[in-house]
């Protein structure tokens, strides 16, 4: 929550540029949503996933914006931490996509909390049993790209290329004092918390101190690469080349 203090605040995945509303994003969610429970009406009920790019990051490194550059090269929506995070928040619709995929993909969610967490555990959380069904919901109704939030853990490994996107503390705190117009000291102060902030989530919902490199298809170092144009071009050749004629075209 925005402090009344005057001071500046960063959102992750901010970089400038003005982008479609939370709340209009979540209003074509819920478009493309119920146009998709029709479709299943008529459909036997089946987990059929997309081919989908998930970004795990750095905060601060840039991804957001890389996200949005291949948006627009494949044609596929982009859905960030803070989407998520309102949607997955918001106990009346989150209920109700909860019920959605329920319904059409019973045991899904205990599958996959037996997968993260072994047996005999089971997901404490409403936010996390939240966010694990709205992202999977997302992914069966269109075609995605996930920024944030451990989204490549949740989704069937096979129809999702992961990526990590990572850089030295040096570039995070000047990228960060460049946007938000503060000095790098300031920065470094506001990286402290948001660090600590996201470490406090994977152990909450994931169980997981840090990311593994091995998690991912690819890990980016924005030290070396560091235009996000870039970035953008190669995750959408590892794409193409990982999925080939599976990729939806959503032009059409």
């Amino acid at each position: 929550m925005k402090k009344n203090t005057g001071e500046t605040t960063y959102v992750p995945g901010f970089y400038g540029k003005k982008r479609p509303s939370v709340a209009t994003s979540i209003d074509d969610y819920y478009h493309e949503w119920e146009k998709r429970q029709l479709e299943l009406k008529k459909e036997k009920p089946k987990l059929e996933i997309p081919p989908t790019i998930c970004f795990s990051r750095k905060i601060g490194v840039g991804a957001l914006e890389v996200a949005d550059i291949l948006a627009k090269k494949i044609n596929y929506r982009v859905f960030d931490r803070e989407i998520l995070d309102k949607i997955a928040g918001n106990a009346k619709v989150s209920k109700k996509t909860v019920t959605f995929f329920d319904e059409h993909y019973p045991g899904n969610l205990s599958e996959l909390g037996s997968m993260l967490f072994g047996e005999k555990s089971f997901i404490k959380s409403d936010y996390t049993r939240y966010l694990f069904n709205t992202v999977s919901s997302i992914a069966c109704i269109e075609p995605s790209i996930f920024v944030g939030r451990g989204t490549h853990l949740i989704l069937p490994r096979d129809r999702v290329l992961a990526v990590r996107l990572v850089g030295d503390r040096a570039h995070r705190i000047k990228r960060l004092a460049r946007i938000l117009k503060i000095t790098e000291q300031e920065a470094d102060s506001k990286l402290n918390s948001i660090d600590k902030e996201q470490r406090s989530f994977f152990k909450k919902v994931y169980g997981k101190k840090e990311a593994s490199p091995y998690e991912f298809d690819m890990v980016i170092n924005f030290e070396y690469m560091n235009e996000p144009q870039w970035a953008a071009d190669i995750v959408e050749k590892a794409f193409e080349v990982k999925f080939g004629n599976k990729i939806v075209d959503r032009s059409q």
